[in-house]
């Protein structure tokens, strides 16, 4: 009597993928103050005012800076406290 070989059972696993990283980017702007916008980023980043203030220059001389970059759910979160304290916010995809 001979026996049939039978390929070992294979584990299959589900592919699972994170979630793309989003970008909250603020674009300049004519009314607000740099002091203004550096304060806004310190009171909703929780930045120190050296880095806070880097982000503003970065705004103001080329015209947008990446504030944060994650989960979606969060910079959605962030886009709106930073649009409510009107700045001119999107997002966009993280590259």
């Amino acid at each position: 009597m001979s026996q049939t070989k039978t390929d070992p059972e294979t584990e299959v696993r589900p592919e699972t993928r994170l979630a793309p990283p989003w970008n909250v980017v603020v674009h300049d702007d004519p009314i607000n103050l740099m002091s203004y916008v550096t304060d806004v980023f310190m009171k909703v980043f929780g930045y120190s005012r050296s880095k806070a203030r880097r982000h503003m220059l970065e705004v103001h001389t080329k015209g947008r800076s990446v504030l944060w970059t994650g989960a979606r759910e969060q910079a959605e979160i962030y886009a709106s406290k930073l649009q409510s304290f009107h700045l001119r916010t999107t997002m966009e995809a993280a590259e």
